[in-house]
């Protein structure tokens, strides 16, 4: 029972959360907290029939089969494809690196079991307890995002704003093109329900680049029927506020007051989102497709990037875990 009334009062936090703005990051904890405490709840039941329970027993262990071998396997080699297609940049490095890490930790761990020492379990110990809290916000970031970047609005804009990812020379690549594409259908969805909303397109010049971001984007949209008179030029940002930042300013200057929708790739959508939050930026952000060899390294990156946005309450996190887990090491030693 105890398990249920969490999973109730972690899914209506969840709720009001939702009700109250979608793009707070909380609102993934509580939808992991609902998940795991359910769960919890679902197998502690001595109702269950005999047959659900062995299903529930055998897709546990496959699931932590999996985890430990399958995943890492395949982590690595989607770092390999990574290296191969984008280049040695650190960002393409992650998946190789976590597949790496979930070996190196499942080897850490069946190596302790056969060491009675009590400081290696308190090491091992505080270790996998770390990584099971980062599994758990990342698993549940992930679902999240996904949730979101499935919901809220999808017509009834009159400004897109679409966020540049870099440039080929002075080409706009595949991932720079989804989104264009995503932005320019959606500019022919609202053009045809009456009203032709304002592109801007954001992206500065980088020292790889023969031209800026914004004026490859603009040639690119005018290809596509998106009219020049509807296309604002924004071509100083390099970051992802800054797409934001300055495309706001433009927006004003140009007496925009409407709904606004940024476009971006799916596995960007959430973390846009929570920035424009902080910006106090009244937007929607929709997703365009991403190649799927690209999505794990860029599921991971985001995730980072939004768990060092709270250092500090992770590591309390993290320590006041490690700390129940000594002390309970301690008394059945």
């Amino acid at each position: 029972m105890l398990y249920a009334i969490i999973a109730l009062v972690a899914a209506t936090f969840l709720i009001l959360g939702v009700r109250r703005d979608r793009r707070r990051m909380a609102n993934a904890v509580w939808l992991g907290l609902t998940l795991v405490f359910s769960f919890l709840w679902v197998v502690s039941r001595d109702d269950l029939p005999v047959w659900l329970n062995d299903v529930i027993g055998y897709a546990v262990v496959a699931a932590l089969l999996l985890a430990v071998s399958v995943l890492p396997v395949a982590l690595i080699v989607n770092g390999v494809v990574m290296l191969r297609r984008e280049g040695r940049r650190l960002p393409n490095l992650l998946s190789l690196l976590t597949g790496v890490a979930i070996i190196a930790l499942v080897a850490v761990f069946v190596l302790a079991l056969a060491d009675d020492r009590t400081w290696v379990h308190a090491v091992v110990g505080a270790l996998v307890i770390v990584a099971a809290y980062v599994a758990f916000l990342f698993v549940s970031l992930l679902l999240y995002s996904v949730l979101y970047g499935k919901t809220g609005r999808r017509t009834g804009f009159d400004a897109v704003i679409v966020l540049g990812s870099g440039l080929d020379g002075a080409r706009v690549p595949p991932l720079l093109a989804s989104r264009l594409d995503r932005a320019a259908a959606v500019f022919r969805r609202e053009r045809a329900a009456g009203h032709a909303p304002l592109v801007v397109v954001s992206g500065g010049q980088g020292a790889d680049e023969d031209v800026s971001e914004a004026v490859a984007m603009r040639r690119y949209l005018l290809d596509r029927d998106v009219p020049d008179d509807r296309i604002v030029l924004e071509d100083r940002a390099t970051t992802t506020e800054e797409n934001l930042v300055y495309s706001r300013r433009l927006l004003t200057s140009h007496g925009h007051t409407g709904r606004t929708v940024a476009v971006t790739n799916n596995y960007h959508v959430f973390r846009t989102a929570v920035l424009a939050r902080r910006l106090r930026m009244r937007l929607e952000v929709i997703g365009a497709h991403t190649a799927w060899y690209f999505l794990p390294s860029a599921f991971l990156r985001e995730f980072v990037a939004l768990l060092v946005r709270h250092p500090i309450v992770h590591a309390l996190v993290c320590g006041a875990l490690v700390a129940g887990y000594l002390a309970l090491l301690m008394v059945i030693t």
